[in-house]
């Protein structure tokens, strides 16, 4: 019986004998021959697609990275296995109460060293204010350990805390979930201006967007509930868009709660918007108020189960 010849496999990276293009032109056959090859290594059109920054921020790589800022997210969150999200909005200028109090206090010894100031007395009633708002810190942080604790533990990531990243009514959510173990979202967004992370989001889950555009669609792609804590500009703004996808039916309706009747009836008059037509009586239906973490909870988690679609169903 033959024996067969063994042959032994190649290396998988090197070569015992060099390609011819592994080697630029010799000076002998050309002296300017280096010098040119050297020129075009350094333009800019032979670098790397992925290595080239102008290429990659020009108008013309927009569609492309637009893909890129929606699929990184996309991805993680399916790899940890997060199935839904409850987003908590809020200001990022409502602090814990001790911050609040230091806070005012400062602002008042500043007032009596200058008590003609209009400017110093405006800090300490916004102070006041603050301090006042304090309380929204604490409900919103009770919510994310209420959610944190829901389902089967603290492992269990089908349904997650998301915010938008940032400090006060943000980091108080993602830090209510924090508190108790389980894992956090945060939807960050580059700014013109340094910005930090709050310090209670999931490492691996705090993401960072170019786009706004596509945070929003993370903020809703996954949500079946909606927060929404008194706020300003950027909390208005995510609660109208949220609001009329939901009142076009462009999204599946999900619950939309206010925190504080108070704040928001003050701040906008759904009733007006009503009596003038200028939206039906249904959208009026489309949120309730909450004054408390547990009465927003319960009222979620009863929406869920009135409308068959239970926050964690039983296998």
């Amino acid at each position: 019986m033959r024996r067969k010849s063994l042959i032994k496999p190649p290396n998988k990276r090197r070569r015992k004998t060099d390609l011819p293009w592994q080697h630029p032109k010799p000076r002998t056959e050309d002296p300017e021959a280096l010098k040119r090859v050297n020129t075009i290594m350094k333009s800019p059109s032979y670098r790397l697609a992925v290595e080239d920054e102008d290429f990659l921020l020009s108008d013309d790589t927009l569609p492309i990275r637009l893909q890129l800022d929606y699929l990184k997210p996309e991805l993680t969150l399916r790899k940890h296995g997060i199935e839904r999200t409850i987003v908590v909005f809020g200001s990022t200028r409502i602090v814990e109460r001790e911050t609040a109090l230091k806070r005012l206090e400062e602002a008042q010894k500043a007032l009596a060293k200058e008590p003609e100031s209009e400017k110093l007395l405006k800090a300490v009633r916004k102070a006041e204010r603050i301090l006042e708002k304090s309380k929204y810190y604490e409900i919103a942080r009770e919510f994310g350990r209420l959610v944190g604790k829901a389902g089967e533990g603290s492992e269990d990531n089908r349904v997650a805390i998301m915010t938008g990243g940032g400090p006060g009514i943000m980091e108080a959510a993602n830090r209510g979930a924090f508190d108790v173990g389980a894992k956090t979202i945060g939807l960050n967004i580059t700014l013109p201006h340094e910005q930090f992370p709050n310090p209670y989001i999931t490492p691996e889950l705090c993401f960072q967007f170019y786009y706004f555009a596509i945070r929003k669609m993370h903020f809703l792609k996954r949500a079946c509930g909606l927060v929404v804590c008194p706020g300003g500009y950027g909390t208005l703004d995510e609660l109208f868009e949220t609001l009329t996808l939901i009142q076009t039916r462009k999204i599946d309706p999900v619950p939309v709660i206010f925190i504080g009747r108070e704040y928001w009836e003050k701040l906008i008059d759904f009733e007006m918007l009503e009596i003038e037509g200028t939206i039906d009586p249904e959208d009026r239906d489309l949120f309730w108020f909450a004054e408390s973490a547990q009465e927003a909870w319960e009222g979620m988690q009863a929406w869920h189960e009135a409308n068959k679609t239970p926050l964690f169903p039983k296998e």
